[in-house]
């Protein structure tokens, strides 16, 4: 009987023990980070204790989370995942949403897209997605015209119109800050701008427009969408502390998605 019992304790023990989850968090450098570290705060009271791991580029988090060097990442919107699992084949799995971080176009040089000159050079995200998408946003601004039926990842060799004869620099997406001095203007992701020390409120020469499909997400491996942590990460991160602090440190720059 007794034997029984301590069997019981050490039983009851582990499983208290169990509730108490330790997890890896990947994200980029910026907000995505900054916020991350807030939803641990959030979620170390609900059982779950969050190391938040930084990466400097957009491939690596992916490949981490992949090969079970990390439990989840927040840094990319969903268009973004799909085209890593289409060209590497990952299985990886969206299971929440968190911020939309519009993109904006910077310069040293000018103070809007219409300064642009005839030749100038505009740096662009050097990922299929991130560029596509800083093709379209410049499309918007009526700089250039993409072929019809390219969908979210245009790339340079679809622009049918240019009529300032732009050339593109296409560029890993964390050097096109430190880069802005040897580019006309340069289209930055809003996380590699406010960790370089930009302000995308009042640095950019124009924004992106918020209803974009360019939602972030928190991303699993396949087969933990159902796991309890998964639950409280996203819990954690849509909770009124968290998005009470994305409002008050980024003043409408970084709009949550709940």
């Amino acid at each position: 009987m007794k034997k029984l019992m301590t069997l019981i304790s050490v039983l009851a023990l582990t499983a208290g023990t169990a509730m108490a989850e330790d997890i890896k968090v990947g994200v980029s450098p910026g907000e995505h980070a900054e916020i991350m570290e807030e939803v641990a705060k959030v979620a170390k009271p609900m059982g779950l204790d969050i190391k938040v791991i930084e990466f400097s580029d957009y491939v690596v988090p992916n490949q981490a989370l992949a090969d079970g060097d990390i439990e989840a990442n927040s840094f990319q919107h969903k268009p973004y995942l799909d085209n890593q699992i289409k060209d590497r084949g990952f299985k990886l799995v969206p299971v929440g949403t968190t911020i939309t971080t519009p993109m904006g176009l910077y310069s040293n040089k000018v103070k809007s897209p219409a300064d642009l000159k005839d030749g100038d050079t505009v740096g662009i995200p050097n990922d299929p997605t991130n560029g596509g998408r800083a093709l379209l946003v410049l499309q918007d601004f009526g700089l250039i015209k993409l072929a019809d039926g390219t969908g979210l990842t245009p790339t340079v060799l679809d622009v049918t119109e240019n009529p300032k004869n732009l050339k593109f620099q296409e560029l890993d997406a964390a050097q096109l800050p430190r880069s802005l001095a040897d580019l006309d203007a340069a289209m930055i992701n809003t996380n590699y701008a406010i960790a370089a020390g930009l302000n995308p409120k009042t640095d950019t020469i124009a924004m992106e427009k918020a209803d974009n499909p360019y939602v972030n997400i928190i991303v699993v491996r396949e087969g933990d969408e159902t796991a309890p942590w998964v639950k409280t990460l996203v819990s954690a991160y849509h909770s009124d502390e968290v998005k009470k602090f994305i409002e008050d440190k980024y003043h409408g720059t970084v709009l949550t998605s709940w």
